[in-house]
């Protein structure tokens, strides 16, 4: 069966940064990716990655987030810099299978905090 696991989550100080990784396994994903929801607010996009490479970016996330896969380790990587307090959420990892199949992740929290 699919599993995704997240890790890497954690409290970091304004500015700080983190890197989050994924592991999915139990099928061939064409899309890798993270999500975040803080409590309230409605689920969004933070960055994808295609098998080929391509990367998709929130406006938010742009120049301050990388997102990189390693396709034979089946790990999805989220490196975050300058990191702010509105970054605060509870990150999910998101694949998509060949077969258009989507899954999730339990998610991890990270939370930007002085």
């Amino acid at each position: 069966q699919v599993q995704l696991v997240e890790s890497g989550g954690g409290l970091v100080q304004p500015g700080g940064s983190l890197r989050l990784s994924c592991a999915a396994s139990g099928s061939i994903f064409s899309t890798l990716g993270w999500y975040r929801q803080a409590p309230g607010k409605q689920r969004e996009m933070v960055a994808t990655i295609t098998t080929a490479g391509s990367t998709n970016y929130a406006d938010s996330a742009k120049g301050r987030f990388t997102i990189s896969r390693d396709n034979a380790k089946k790990t999805v990587y989220l490196q975050m810099t300058s990191l702010k307090p509105e970054d605060t959420s509870v990150y999910f990892c998101y694949a998509s299978s060949l077969l258009r199949t989507n899954y999730w992740g339990q998610g991890t929290q990270v939370t930007v905090s002085s």
